[in-house]
Parts: C-alpha cells; structure tokens; sequence
C-alpha cells in the first residue's frame, strides 16, 4: 500500500485525518489503463511476414523440447517428433488452433480484491526487476542476495501501489534450493496481498508453492484450480530449446488453471539473428511452441506473450538495455502480439553498473517503449542494475518515480468548465500571476503530481540541506519505508498452516530443483 499517496487506504488502519492537517494528492496507481496508442516498428505486412516466418520455423526447422512428457503432448497432436534428438516440429495448424483455444483477456486474482491484475486490451500493469542473484544499497555495498533481502526488497515492492504484482527481486542463496521456495513463497503472503510469484524449477516445487497459495487463501484445489492466482516467467533456451523444467512449468501451470508469462530470451548477435526481424522471428517462433503446448496441455489456459529481445555489446558480448534495437523490438513484438490476440508482456532493463545516469536514461527509453508499445506487463521496470545480476535498493525507489508519473499520465485530462479556468483568467489582470487566484487557492495542496525523489530546491537551499544526490535522497526513502512498514498478508492462522505444511515437506527434504 502506497503510504503516502493514498489516505483513503490508511484510514482503515490508522484512524481519520485531523481537520487541520494538509490535503494528500489522491492518485490512482492501480487498475492503470494505457492512455496512448499503440505504436509501430514496421507495417501489418511485415508483420504478417513475421508471424509466417515464425510458423516456418516451427515446422520445418523445429525445437529440441527436453521433456518427454511435452514431446509426447506435441506427438498426440500430430506434430513431427524424433525422439533420439528430442527435435518437435510443430504444423501451422496447431498452433493456430491453440491460438484460437488460448484466452485473449483473464484476471489474476489476488488477495484482496483492490490487487487483482486484469490481463485486458490497454491493461498496464508494472513489476518489479526479478531474478537477481545480488542485491545492492549505498550502505551496505554489493552483495549475494540474502533472504533479509528478498524480505526487504519484498516489503518494498508491497509498499508502493505503482509496483502492482510481486517477484522475486533477489535470489536468497542464503537458503539451500531444495528449501528456498517455502521462504519466498511465505515471505510473499506474509508481506501483502499482492499477487505472488512462483518459480518453475521442478514439479515437486509447483506443487509446494500452489499448496503454499491454497492454505494463504483459504481455498480447496478445485477453488484454486478455477481461476488464476499466480504467475511464472518461462525463459526458453534460446536458440530453439525448451529445457525440460521450463516445460514442466508450462504444462503444471496450464493443468492447474495458473498463468505462464512464456518469454524467450533473445539477444541480437548471441542467442539470435543480428538483425532485429531475426530476433523477432525467432522470439515469436519460440513464444509460440511454449503457447502451444500450454494449450496442448489444457485448452484454454492462462497464457502471457512474452518479450525480451535486446542487443548484445558485439565486442564483449555483455548485453545492453533501453537501445534503439531494445526500442524497435518492443514495439515489433506489440504487433506481434496483437497480431495473435493475447496479452504481452515487456522488459525493462539496464546494463549500468549502479543507479547513475546511464541506468536512468536505459530505463526511461525502455519503459517508454513497453508503453508506447502497448504491453499490458511490464517486468524489471524496477530496481534492476548490471543486466538483471544486482537489484538496487536506490535504484528501485528511483525507477518507481518513473512509473509513478506513467500512473499520472494514465489519470483522464480533465477538461470541463471548471478545469479550462475562465473565472481564473478573468480574475488575473494581463502581467500579474495566479498564486493567489481563488482557482488555485482551492486546488494548489493537491494539484500536482508529488515526486519521491526528485527536488526542485534552489542550489542555496539544496547545499544547506546535506548537498545530497538523486540515490542518496531515494536511500533515505527506502529506509523510511522499511521502517514504517506494516505487513498486510494473511492470518495469523493462516501462517500458522502454512509453517505446518513448510516443517512437513521440510523434514521430508524439500524439493531440489529439477524434481
């Protein structure tokens, strides 16, 4: 929950304002609908020279898909299988059939009804940068992610109503693998009521982490099993491979009615062409193999199109973020998207090494093309540094100034009578000011959009309050936020459950990944 932009929410905990206390700007951050028009990289032609390209790609040349359960599925569909090389190749018409079975819009239902997340046409919904290894802060330096900090990081993520779903920010290797997924599973429902995470690494963890959801809501299997509660990324090993717990994943989240994000991997010059239609071709083929067998696995099944296509440094091969060619790839894979009719997801990235400049200007063009793009999720809008290996603390409280004023721009144009302000330009003779007009006397508390971060004090008043930088102001609105922070996630009872199911499956040994 947003604690200082939403004192409609903090009554419910905190009690009602006092009659002289300062009006709050009262901004809408959540159940944000995209105000701009799709834009285009190329013309519905190409497109469509895209799209036939892909299917050309899937049943001629074929992918290896390392699960014999997902080749058995592709063969009982009449697709090509050789067992020995595990290679599937896949005819035009069923993935077109399973294009046509797959959902166009569906809704993720969280734990309190104000945090679901609507999969709709000009749905925004944004998330946080995820999958990190190591996390950072000015403080405490550069680090192997630690469970305090995938607690932290979590606590953060839930705090702010421009993050709308949650992830795991930081990998906490303080944790054996085989045990980890219950920590940050609990962590997750003990923290908000946001929609939760879940890793597929190996169907025994599936299955842990859906029984984990179950207890936190309350619900019996056939409940869970009848809508959408959570969500996974799948990452196909590009070029052209589906490893085997990735396609586990798809086929367990499809089975039990939960929501598979299928995003290939494609770096121009590494994992794919050089050339950004490549990319995309292959991008687009891949994407739809993991539809596929979704669909394959059950008709109708909660499937998002998933996009992460950048370049590559070609001397170094390091990847790159918010480039001309990240651009032009998001706004291709929109068309793409759209082109098949179902939802999308986009990546926001940076390659900067610390919450600088560079990573501000990589992340704004990025962000600017998933929403110009027209994607209805957007991953690692938040917080990520170095590629995706570190999560920032300071660069996470930076980037959500970024999606915060996208969440004003979201806010409908006012412009009625009232608005267009003819009594005020009337009252203003020609050479004096508005300062003290009666329009915005009644309106000047809350008119304008207020930053976290960003300042506009003279440089006499910004040195004589500490001369701090931009990522020296956002640490001391971290730390504020983690020390004011009140969880809001399930019951005591329901934890309680849960630490019972987690002390069974612990004793029992976990769940190593690949199980």
């Amino acid at each position: 929950m947003d604690q200082e932009r939403a004192p409609e929410e903090r009554r419910g905990r905190r009690g009602r304002r006092g009659a002289g206390e300062t009006p709050v700007r009262a901004a809408r951050r959540r159940g944000l609908r995209n105000p701009f028009t799709a834009q285009r990289a190329v013309s519905d032609d190409e497109i469509e020279s895209l799209h036939r390209a892909a299917l050309t790609v899937l049943e001629n040349l074929g992918l290896v898909a390392l699960s014999p359960e997902a080749r058995a599925i592709f063969r009982a569909a009449g697709a090509l299988v050789d067992e020995d090389s595990g290679m599937v190749r896949i005819g035009r018409e069923i993935v077109e059939a399973a294009l046509a079975a797959a959902p166009s819009e569906f809704i993720i239902r969280a734990g309190a009804a104000a945090h679901d997340l609507d999969y709709a046409p000009g749905a925004l919904l944004f998330g946080p940068g995820a999958g990190c290894p190591n996390a950072t802060d000015r403080e405490r330096g550069r680090r192997p992610g630690s469970f305090r900090d995938f607690e932290e990081l979590t606590r953060l993520a839930a705090s702010f109503d421009a993050i709308h779903f949650l992830a795991p920010m930081a990998e906490p290797q303080d944790i054996a693998p085989a045990l980890r997924h219950y920590a940050m599973t609990r962590c997750q429902l003990a923290t908000s009521p946001k929609v939760a995470f879940t890793y597929s690494r190996g169907r025994a963890q599936v299955e842990d982490c859906f029984r984990m959801l179950m207890i936190g809501a309350g619900l019996d299997e056939a409940a869970f099993r009848a809508e959408p509660r959570t969500y996974t990324v799948i990452n196909t090993n590009s070029p052209r491979q589906i490893d085997r717990s990735m396609a586990e994943g798809i086929i367990d989240h499809a089975r039990w009615g939960q929501v598979s994000v299928i995003t290939p991997f494609c770096l121009l010059g590494a994992m794919a062409p050089v050339t950004v239609a490549g990319a995309l071709t292959l991008q687009h083929a891949e994407a739809l193999a993991g539809v596929t067998l979704a669909q394959l696995a059950a008709p109708g099944a909660p499937v998002v199109y998933g996009n992460f296509a950048s370049n590559v440094d070609m001397r170094s091969g390091a990847p790159a973020f918010g480039t001309p060619e990240h651009v032009k790839a998001t706004l291709g894979a929109g068309q793409l998207a759209r082109r098949i009719g179902l939802p999308w997801r986009a990546s926001v990235g940076t390659s900067t090494n610390m919450a600088d400049a560079q990573g501000a200007a990589e992340t704004a063009f990025a962000l600017w093309a998933a929403v110009l793009a027209g994607a209805n999720m957007v991953i690692h809008s938040a917080g990520w540094l170095e590629g995706g290996l570190t999560h920032s603390y300071e660069k996470l409280i930076l980037d959500i100034e970024m999606l915060e004023s996208i969440a004003e721009l979201c806010a409908p144009f006012e412009a009625d009578e009232a608005a267009r302000g003819l009594d005020a330009i009337a009252e203003v003779a020609p050479g004096g000011h508005f300062f003290a007009a009666a329009h915005t006397m009644t309106r000047y508390r809350t008119a304008f959009h207020e930053p976290i971060v960003a300042g506009t004090a003279n440089l006499g008043q910004w040195t004589e309050a500490g001369a701090m930088p931009a990522d020296a102001r956002a640490t001391s609105v971290w730390k504020a936020r983690l020390a004011a922070f009140e969880p809001d996630g399930v019951s005591e009872e329901r934890l309680a459950a849960l630490d019972k199911f987690i002390t069974r499956r612990t004793e029992a040994g976990g769940a190593p990944p690949g199980e």
